[in-house]
């Protein structure tokens, strides 16, 4: 057979001749070996998207399959490091070239020199399929990395040894020959297998106030923030992987500029995790693959962080996985269906976007993970979307909210008025909240159902008065409306707004988030009951309590509770006084 080879260049795809190859084939490019996957075979041609720059190649260079798909590679040492879109460690490429990566640089994503102190749990003789857990490795000083039997593989044990052992080196054998290691590899697009998907009923706390109390969203849930340049969206983003209750983050900086990227990576090395006063990078993974970079590894990009993700929940942890922006993927996906010359959809994009976008987030969820040890885990996918001009009508947007049950609308005129998160409480949505109010009305307070209904019929009684009071402002409203607008301010200003950088404020638990909520609606409530009895509606609105209110989340958690009690005594105090 001859030789394969390039017939066709056109940007980062490649038509070969002469190739024997099945679809998603991982393929070496040229005399530079680029890396390139086999994404359409029509008769004697195939066609290759290749993961880096492609200038320079020239038609009849060599091209060589390597008979597998685009995998990762799975074991200890996984934590702590940052990769590109197909896990190339970018530290280990700069120690090879400095700072400027050359085209077909290989480095392994895992430490191969390094060795583990692997203790056994499993035995000789026992049957292992799977998921089953082989024995631990002490990763990170709070995190237990437990080595698991790769799921396509079943069998006896003829021997297993605890000690120390790198990556490449055989920790045990099954009686039919097949070696085990610490890590296995994973094509990237295909889903690890599990046992069963459980029902979204337990929340991911984040400590952000609007989201848990007003919108929030389950573990093993599947999330969209889109909004315009400057609303905040990887500040969002980067809150929830500080904050939020998942054991593992997983970070994927999909097409993001290069100034953004730079400032997640700086930043993330130095993050303090408040729960345990560990750095923040000891269980998060870093995929920085910035806009500048090639396009088609930006493509593969997510799909290698989902399979991280995954491989972390099968040993039965809790992910968060943030994809910042899908819409520059989505571009990413227009551009290689460009290239191919396939028939484009609406504004260009692939036909099929909704399915891509579906697989993605599909692949999210709170499982019985296989083996038979009953492990419990969860991915949660949390994707940004950047629509240009803050459009939420184009497609990349539209194809989210229809798979995606929670919706955090950021919104460019709150971001001016330095409103921070700055999500429109009147757009946004969660479909969760049904099923997490019975967790929260357990676990944090029994009211908390019925103080999340009225807020929200607060904020929406405001916008509707906001349309009058534009007309006849607010002096000529009814005293009872203008009481309204005002519990709405204290609601936006006291509970909705929270500063990121602020070392107290940038958290709040669920027990503060409902005592500082429910301060509010009590405030609500006796200001109703004193406008009856004849008080008038500025000697309400100008109570100093309400003002101490406002003030009240930059409180620490020791602090807040004599606060709050303080702020209600004297607010029965004062609403006595101005009724008399």
């Amino acid at each position: 057979m001859s030789e394969a080879t390039i017939y066709r260049i056109s940007g980062p795809v490649v038509i070969a001749k002469g190739l024997s190859a099945k679809m998603y084939d991982l393929v070496l490019v040229g005399k530079e070996k680029l890396l390139g996957e086999v994404i359409q075979i029509t008769g004697e041609t195939t066609t290759i998207q290749v993961y880096e720059e492609t200038s320079g190649l020239t038609p009849g260079e060599p091209i060589e399959n390597t008979q597998a798909p685009l995998s990762v590679e799975l074991g200890p040492g996984i934590l702590t490091q940052i990769y590109d879109g197909i896990q190339r460690p970018l530290a280990g490429l700069q120690e090879i070239m400095g700072d400027f990566i050359k085209r077909g640089a290989t480095a392994s994503a895992l430490d191969r020199k390094k060795k583990w102190e692997f203790k056994a749990i499993a035995k000789k003789g026992d049957s292992v399929s799977g998921g089953d857990i082989l024995g631990t490795v002490q990763e990170t000083v709070n995190i237990e990395h437990k080595i698991l039997v790769p799921p396509n593989i079943k069998g006896t044990l003829k021997n297993i040894q605890s000690g120390k052992f790198n990556i490449d080196e055989v920790i045990g054998t099954l009686e039919n020959g097949t070696e085990l290691k610490l890590a296995h590899k994973w094509p990237v697009r295909q889903q690890r297998p599990y046992q069963q998907k459980l029902a979204p009923d337990i929340p991911l706390i984040t400590g952000q106030r609007i989201i848990d109390t007003l919108f929030p969203i389950a573990k093993g849930g599947t999330a969209a923030i889109p909004g315009p340049f400057g609303s905040g969206k990887t500040v969002t983003q980067s809150q929830l992987a500080k904050w939020s209750d998942a054991q593992i983050v997983v970070y994927i900086g999909c097409g993001e500029r290069g100034n953004e990227m730079t400032e997640v990576l700086t930043e993330f090395p130095h993050l303090q995790d408040v729960k345990t006063g560990r750095p923040l990078m000891e269980r998060t993974v870093l995929i920085a693959n910035t806009s500048n970079m090639p396009v088609a590894a930006r493509e593969a990009s997510v799909y290698t962080g989902m399979t991280i993700a995954e491989y972390f929940r099968d040993q039965g942890l809790d992910v968060s996985l943030m994809a910042d922006s899908t819409s520059r993927w989505a571009e990413a996906m227009r551009e290689i269906g460009s290239r191919l010359e396939e028939m484009p959809g609406e504004e260009g994009y692939p036909a099929y976007l909704a399915s891509r976008l579906s697989e993605f987030y599909e692949r999210a969820g709170r499982v019985i993970c296989i083996g038979k040890d009953a492990k419990m885990g969860s991915v949660t996918a949390i994707g940004a979307v950047s629509p240009a001009g803050g459009d939420f009508s184009e497609p990349v947007t539209q194809n989210t909210l229809k798979i995606t049950k929670v919706f955090w609308a950021l919104d460019a005129k709150l971001a001016q008025k330095r409103h921070f998160p700055a999500i429109n409480w009147l757009e946004s949505y969660s479909l969760y909240s049904e099923n997490l109010k019975n967790w929260f009305a357990k676990n944090v307070a029994e009211d908390w159902p019925a103080q999340r209904t009225e807020a929200m019929k607060i904020l929406q009684k405001e916008a509707e008065l906001q349309e009058i009071v534009q007309l006849v402002g607010s002096d000529s409203l009814p005293e009872k409306e203008r009481l309204t607008l005002e519990i709405a301010k204290l609601i936006r200003e006291a509970f909705l707004q929270q500063n990121a950088y602020h070392e107290v404020d940038t958290y709040c638990s669920p027990k503060k988030q409902h005592g500082i909520m429910k301060a509010i609606l009590e405030y609500a409530e006796m200001g109703r009951t004193a406008l009856e009895q004849g008080a008038s509606i500025e000697r309400i609105a100008n109570i100093e309590s309400k003002n101490k209110l406002v003030k009240i989340a930059f409180k620490t958690e020791k602090e807040f509770e004599t606060e709050i009690k303080q702020i209600h005594q004297q607010m029965e105090q004062e609403f006595k006084e101005i009724i008399t």
